[in-house]
């Protein structure tokens, strides 16, 4: 019996899909893919005709294309990324549309329409390690554009890929790589991943002591405390839809950050006997993988109503002080010269919460003064009139932002400093 022969080709495969898609929806889900469609249309499917490539196929926030040259692609990548740029410019960095691009080349399988095999698969694997508006390579790609393109590719050495047999190595362009001016940094940055400030998500906690019973209470836990955070001025809080799609999979906290585009995880444990439970939580830097703080609380048991509202309350309170310490801690490293009116309320609740310190006290008055300073120039420049807090329009967010953290900066200047107010 004959045996159908498979068609199969030589071709340079571009996989590319939009960072943090899962929070951008969270934010404005309708927007967001208006927002898409446009840059597809606009710029995107053009410059892959204009490189004589083809769409194989679309992925929701993504797309898989093929050229019949390894430089075509690359040219074409670099071109949609130099779009993006100029098309997010002056756009608030937690809302820009931004490609990860990954490009292969290989031997597919063609296949109605569809190509496929290990060429595709390590193509996808490649955009998913590339940063936000970056583009990685593997070292076939390289060894085609070397000295075909005016690019230098950074050696990002062997790179274990996910449901890939051998190491791959990688190729990177960053975004200043690819544009420099893109990734200029502004005193309106919120970090150098474009992450909000205070992101976070709150995994699902997992249940340890192994009664199937206990499953709704430990999930009630999670949803509680996720709606706490969310009801905190400044927070981005990943929905609790979203979140559970981690539920019980070892995923790597830093991996979760550029999915979902937060700075901070929050997972942790409940397990209980016949008369006591156990509570453990964890709050991870996504960026680095750090762990930044732990908390630990034993109780009798009880009402499990009652006990849910008080696990609720005293995590989310921990976990507002401690992330506004570590923003605070941050902000000092990466750019402590650059604060706007946000940054300043977040130094000036640092010093609320830790009220008892000298120091703390010695800098509340400096820290009020430097914000009342940000909020009259922000009134001027917006208007020309006085430094009127109140009315300080808000159809801007800056201006927005400033009077928020005047609202928020009065819960300490008013037991702390003599600073005049509005």
């Amino acid at each position: 019996m004959a045996t159908e022969r498979v068609e199969r080709r030589l071709t340079a495969i571009l996989a590319a899909d939009v960072a943090g898609y899962s929070r951008l929806t969270s934010m404005d889900e309708e927007g967001t893919h208006v927002q898409l469609k446009e840059h597809l249309r606009v710029l995107v499917d053009p410059k892959i005709s204009e490189h004589r490539g083809h769409v194989v196929k679309n992925t929701g926030d993504g797309m898989l294309a093929e050229f019949s040259s390894v430089v075509d692609a690359v040219r074409c990548a670099l071109d949609v990324q130099r779009g993006m740029a100029e098309r997010n410019a002056g756009m608030r960095r937690e809302k820009r549309i931004e490609f990860r691009i990954g490009i292969n080349v290989g031997d597919v399988i063609i296949d109605g329409g569809d190509i496929f095999g290990d060429g595709v698969n390590v193509a996808a694997r490649l955009e998913g390690i590339a940063e936000p508006g970056g583009i990685c390579v593997s070292a076939r790609v390289q060894e085609y554009t070397q000295g075909q393109l005016d690019i230098n590719f950074k050696d990002a050495g062997e790179q274990p890929l996910k449901n890939i047999a051998q190491l791959v190595r990688v190729y990177r362009l960053s975004v200043s790589d690819i544009d420099p001016l893109a990734s200029a940094p502004s005193a309106a940055a919120l970090s150098p991943l474009g992450r909000p400030r205070l992101s976070i998500v709150v995994l699902p906690f997992a249940n340890l002591g192994g009664d199937s019973e206990q499953d709704d209470f430990v999930d009630a836990i999670t949803e509680n405390l996720t709606t706490e955070l969310s009801r905190l001025p400044d927070y981005f809080v990943i929905a609790r839809k979203t979140a559970f799609a981690y539920k019980a999979k070892a995923v790597d906290a830093r991996q979760i950050g550029r999915e979902l585009g937060v700075r901070y995880v929050l997972e942790g444990s409940i397990q209980s006997s016949i008369d006591r439970l156990r509570v453990n939580a964890q709050l991870i830097d996504a960026e680095s993988g750090a762990h930044l703080w732990a908390e630990r609380f034993d109780k009798p048991r009880a009402d499990l109503f009652d006990m849910q509202d008080e696990i609720t309350a005293r995590l989310a309170r921990a976990m507002d002080i401690q992330l506004v310490i570590t923003e605070t801690q941050r902000l000092k490293r990466e750019r402590p010269k650059e604060l706007d009116s946000v940054d300043l309320a977040l130094r000036g609740h640092t010093v609320f919460f830790q009220r008892m310190s000298v120091a703390g006290a010695r800098e509340a008055p400096h820290v009020g003064s430097q914000l009342l300073h940000v909020l009259c120039a922000c009134r001027a420049s917006s208007s020309g009139r006085g430094c009127d807090v109140q009315s300080v329009g808000t159809d801007t967010s800056q201006c927005s932002n400033a009077f928020l953290s005047r609202c928020r900066v009065s819960r300490f200047a008013s037991t702390r400093t003599s600073f005049p107010r509005d």
